[in-house]
């Protein structure tokens, strides 16, 4: 009997769609929550020609252990936990499903904003606690504020359109975009951080941008700046966001990603009421859920059958 080539997805499943797309391969799952150590034995175990990755890192060490891997194709768009330098020493192709989560993640950032904006967390508890704010509470009004989007990619300047049909005004940091839309003023870090009263975070974690934010960027913050981050929690410095919101430079920070995932608990965020969390799912959704899915079955086999 011939042995079929495998497919190892690091997560414990993946869309019907996707899966009827490698039909012709053998699928290994590495479960829900599976480590590097994990990823690793798996490729000793199987020797898959592809890796679709949800979860985990994937190392030079897993793709030393995979002789027959030729793709590493990511579940989403961010490929920061692939060792893409590595991969490319090995002739190994790293893809990604760019755009396949950006109508969820804009969605999930527009949430985040809006409840920095809104207070939506903080008087739900109040009235939960039998107060009646009205009398006392101002919020936000976003129409004529000033947004600044860090990463024009699919996400960014999909949440950049959101913001602009509110009638705010975008300003979009991002040196390797081209061709932006005429409702994105391009600017530069500096107009960024001075003119905007809210900052988004969409762009990809690097060595150049780790801790983008940090006690001197935030420093130069409008007094009252709204942070949101569903990008990666490396782009902030948390120690410095913390300190910043309880002084009041930042007014609110909505977050959806963190500098160590699962985010430690307790965690001194958890004590800030000003800071609205979530786990990193911006880019889960049902819908999402499937495209990224297909995005990377599609990516993957392009390469194989080149």
């Amino acid at each position: 009997m011939i042995k079929r080539p495998v497919f190892l997805v690091t997560g414990a499943d993946l869309a019907p769609q996707a899966l009827a797309l490698l039909a012709d391969f053998d699928m290994v799952y590495a479960g829900k929550t599976p480590t590097e150590d994990d990823v690793v034995r798996l490729c000793k175990q199987h020797d898959p020609v592809g890796i679709i990755v949800r979860y985990s890192r994937v190392g030079a060490q897993a793709m030393d252990a995979a002789p027959s891997l030729r793709v590493i194709s990511k579940h989403g768009s961010g490929t920061d936990t692939i060792d893409k330098q590595a991969a490319a020493q090995r002739g190994i192709q790293v893809v990604a499903a760019v755009g396949a989560n950006a109508a969820a993640v804009a969605e999930q950032a527009l949430a985040l904003m809006l409840a920095c904006a809104k207070s939506v967390i903080q008087l739900d508890q109040r009235m939960r606690a039998g107060h009646w704010d009205k009398a006392t509470h101002k919020n936000v009004e976003l129409e004529g504020r000033t947004v600044g989007v860090v990463g024009l990619g699919a996400i960014g300047l999909r949440f950049a359109k959101v913001a602009n049909a509110m009638g705010m005004r975008v300003l979009g940091f991002d040196p390797y975009a081209q061709n932006l839309p005429t409702f994105v003023q391009r600017a530069d870090w500096s107009s960024i951080l001075s003119e905007s009263d809210v900052i988004s975070l969409h762009c990809p974690l690097t060595n150049e941008n780790a801790h983008l934010l940090n006690a001197s960027s935030l420093a130069a913050c409008k007094s009252g700046v709204l942070i949101v981050n569903t990008a990666r929690g490396g782009l902030i410095d948390e120690s410095a966001l913390l300190e910043a919101v309880r002084n009041g430079r930042v007014g609110a920070a909505g977050l959806d990603s963190f500098a160590i995932e699962p985010m430690a608990h307790p965690h001194l965020f958890c004590e800030e009421p000003r800071i609205v969390l979530s786990p990193h799912i911006g880019g889960i959704t049902a819908d999402a859920y499937v495209k990224m899915g297909v995005a990377a079955a599609h990516n993957a086999l392009q390469i194989l059958r080149a």
